[in-house]
């Protein structure tokens, strides 16, 4: 039978190892990898015996999951993918140009259609006042009086 001691357990060198605390966070927390970490931790997995490859990922925390993207990545030779950063990607500058260039247009096509409008009732008003002239009698002539000669 295997007793166990303060001291440690069967087949430890006699030391006790800390256990990780067992409490699940209420929220888990995404963590995002540098390029660098990326690559330091590929070099040394890779530079590690078959057995320790392991300890390696015991160490930064890792899954084999992790190794097998970051090397595929690796591999094809997207070393800029390693930095890639997860997210919403930065706004084109050319795309906010191009939305106030849009309104502006807007605009201007408002005012287009209110000018027209407004040269459109002048017409009908011309129009409308041409009519109202010809229709109209004309006035009687008024008689003249004579001019005096010498004034």
């Amino acid at each position: 039978m295997t007793v166990l001691t303060s001291a440690g357990r069967a087949g430890d060198a006699g030391g006790v190892t800390p256990r990780p605390d067992p409490q699940v966070p209420a929220k888990a927390k995404r963590r995002s990898f540098t390029a660098d970490f990326k690559m330091k931790v590929l070099a040394e997995y890779e530079a590690a015996p078959e057995g320790e490859r392991g300890k390696v990922l015991r160490r930064y925390g890792l899954h084999s999951s992790h190794i097998v993207d970051w090397r595929r990545s690796r591999d094809a030779g997207a070393a800029a993918g390693l930095a890639k950063t997860r997210g919403r990607p930065a706004a084109d500058p050319r795309d906010k140009e191009l939305e106030q260039l849009r309104a502006e247009n807007d605009r201007l096509q408002e005012r287009l259609r209110k000018a027209e409008l407004v040269i459109e009732v002048q017409g009908k008003v011309q129009a409308l006042l041409q009519d109202l002239s010809e229709s109209a009698p004309t006035p009687p002539a008024v008689p003249r009086s004579p001019r005096r000669p010498g004034k």
